[in-house]
């Protein structure tokens, strides 16, 4: 399969993002990849935000998706997945942003090395600048203790996400989707090249540390049904692989 012939769907939700997703469909449209497709779903944003949404809907390769009422990131996320028709998906949020080499290099790297999942090393901005060298590779039982793939830096093959869901909680929402995917495909790898820039907001989710734990345990329990000891040994191996990426804040 020859790189040129392949197409990429990128999945992007949006809610109230103004001050930022210009910037984000900007760094997909200078990729130096040009065969991809942009799905953005809007959650029923502001005005402000649907404004900015409806100058890029003129581009041919952008499709915006009106959602009437708030459904959240999940939705969204589910919502565009039954979309997607080409080889393969991406994803970014509404307030990160991509190198523009980064679909090139990544698509070159699963297409020379047949893999179904992968992602990259990231660089995160904004509240706080880290460099997070992710591990070179993850299978179910390692991502469980250390959840360093960043949701804007991942690729799958579309056959991988077939019959996968993002869960409709309140954050943490893309931690299963993964888990789901390493279990149906063992093992997932990484781009080792900084191609994903992940920004860290006051209110973001990886600022919530504690909220973010708790999520996590909820999924543990409700979706990968583990019992007390695993979730356990779970939550503290993410705190100390998180702390060592972000550090305690």
């Amino acid at each position: 399969m020859r790189s040129k012939k392949i197409k990429v769907s990128i999945i992007l939700p949006n809610y109230n993002s103004s001050d930022f997703i210009a910037k984000t469909i900007q760094s997909v449209i200078r990729q130096s990849f040009k065969n991809w497709e942009l799905l953005i779903v809007d959650d029923c944003s502001n005005e402000k935000t649907k404004e900015i949404l409806r100058k890029y809907e003129k581009i041919k390769r952008i499709k915006v998706y009106w959602l009437k009422k708030n459904r959240g990131t999940a939705f969204c996320r589910n919502f565009a997945l039954k979309k997607i028709k080409s080889d393969f998906v991406a994803f970014i949020d509404s307030d990160d942003l991509w190198k523009k080499n980064k679909l090139k290099k990544q698509i070159n790297f699963m297409i020379k090395n047949n893999y179904n999942f992968t992602y990259t090393y990231y660089k995160t901005f904004g509240q706080k600048t880290s460099l997070i060298r992710s591990p070179e590779k993850l299978n179910f039982l390692e991502f469980i203790k250390n959840t360093s793939i960043a949701t804007s830096s991942m690729m799958l093959r579309r056959k991988i996400v077939k019959g996968i869901k993002f869960t409709n909680t309140l954050i943490c929402e893309d931690y299963y989707f993964k888990c789901s995917a390493l279990q149906k495909i063992k093992t997932a790898h990484c781009l080792k090249s900084f191609e994903t820039l992940y920004r860290l907001r006051k209110n973001s989710m990886q600022s919530n540390y504690f909220k973010n734990l708790y999520w996590i345990w909820k999924i543990n329990k409700n979706y990968n049904n583990f019992n007390f000891l695993k979730n356990f040994n779970s939550i503290l191996n993410i705190s100390l692989s998180s702390f060592k990426r972000y550090g305690f804040k």
